[in-house]
């Protein structure tokens, strides 16, 4: 199991990073034809306006719908390459740690199942935290979408919080207070189950 572990994440890492030289290599020549170090109609930058443009379409369409440029089109596709890139990556080892956690727990009392099952809660109360502040950065919104489950999972504890709070203009620091209580409180109990 471990020798396929480090198997799947060596492919991945190799795969991730082809698809960022890549996407790299498409917003560097982008930027050489704009910035005129090469010809527009070159073989070079024929080739890979041929390659990229079926992913670069959608974007430049998305960017012209909220008003960008779009020939910012190729640095975005790097910049959600390398970020998506990222998120795969620590998605996957994030993964295979569980299950080597949950393989390690088979023979375990029901003592440490407790405390793990208590730990994963207040993670998942923690990440559902995390995603409801940098969604509303991005305009999530907690009746829809992604959003719905973070904003389910927190408002339990936001809302009494954000009531009682005084207003910091427009900083809501209810989120922010509600993770140093489920990390206080995760200090406080998780020791207490053994």
């Amino acid at each position: 199991m471990a020798q396929f572990a480090a198997l799947f994440d060596l492919v991945l890492r190799s795969l991730i990073l082809a698809t960022a030289l890549a996407a790299g290599l498409v917003a560097l020549t982008h930027w050489a034809v704009r910035s005129r170090h090469l010809e527009p109609f070159g073989g070079w930058a024929r080739l890979v306006r041929r390659l990229s443009d079926p992913l670069l379409l959608p974007i430049e369409r998305r960017l012209v719908r909220l008003g960008r440029s779009p020939q910012e089109a190729p640095f975005w596709l790097f910049g959600v390459v390398l970020i998506g890139g990222i998120l795969l990556l620590s998605l996957s080892q994030w993964l295979m740690g569980f299950g080597f956690t949950v393989a390690a727990l088979r023979g375990a009392s029901p003592t440490v199942w407790l405390r793990f099952g208590l730990s994963l809660a207040f993670n998942l109360l923690i990440l559902a935290l995390m995603v409801r502040v940098v969604g509303s950065w991005f305009g999530l919104s907690r009746y829809k979408g992604m959003g719905r489950p973070a904003w389910l999972l927190t408002d339990w504890l936001v809302e009494p919080i954000r009531r009682r709070l005084p207003a910091f203009g427009p900083l809501d620091l209810s989120p922010l207070i509600a993770y140093f209580a489920l990390v206080l409180l995760r200090a406080l109990v998780l020791p207490l189950v053994g």
